[in-house]
């Protein structure tokens, strides 16, 4: 079945929405991880991440980019230019590589039902091509190593390593991020 990939936008709300009140980490935390420092995640609750989401959905460029097949959303990626996200400029385990005009790809949520049918890589290919739209130089992001081995789904979120080389990655850096889960990441870049 055909997936349509489309900005985030007030109509579609309902249906990202729906994705992200389905369950597990979606569900506290509506992609704003990477967009608040530690201090602030700490005092935040799930409703202020919703309305922090939705007060974003709309805005130019898109903060993520849905998955929508059948008239239900199965997938989502957030995105951005890289200076949206302060908690990468804070972070002391993913290096702040140089460039210009650098766009992250850091959040992945995928349906239950829809996983393993390529809605990540098709997002992730979306997320690309929406970047270089909007004048990206460098797109990066930071999935996890998982050397062939089993991660839980909520430490997917940031997708995984051999995804993003389908989609022409490279690697760009070694992190300590994740590594006290046993799962290292890594920063994987490649030009729009």
């Amino acid at each position: 079945m055909e997936i349509e990939i489309l900005p985030a936008s007030p109509a579609a709300w309902p249906l990202i929405a729906a994705l992200f009140s389905a369950g597990g980490d979606p569900r506290w935390c509506w992609c704003q991880w990477w967009r608040k420092r530690n201090a602030n995640w700490t005092n935040t609750t799930a409703e202020e991440n919703r309305a922090d989401l939705e007060a974003l959905v709309g805005s130019e460029p898109a903060p993520g980019l849905v998955a929508v097949r059948d008239g239900r959303a199965v997938g989502w990626v957030g995105l951005g230019p890289r200076e949206d996200f302060p908690r990468l400029a804070a972070s002391r385990t993913i290096p702040q590589l140089p460039g210009e005009a650098v766009w992250s790809v850091n959040c992945f949520v995928v349906a239950r039902d829809a996983r393993r049918s390529g809605v990540a890589g098709a997002l992730l290919e979306a997320a690309v091509a929406y970047a270089r739209e909007h004048g990206a130089r460098l797109v990066e992001g930071y999935p996890v190593r998982t050397g062939g081995g089993k991660v839980s789904a909520p430490g997917l979120h940031t997708g995984t390593e051999s995804m993003f080389e389908r989609s022409g990655f490279e690697l760009a850096s070694e992190t300590t991020s994740g590594a006290r889960a046993g799962t290292p990441r890594v920063v994987m870049r490649r030009e729009p």
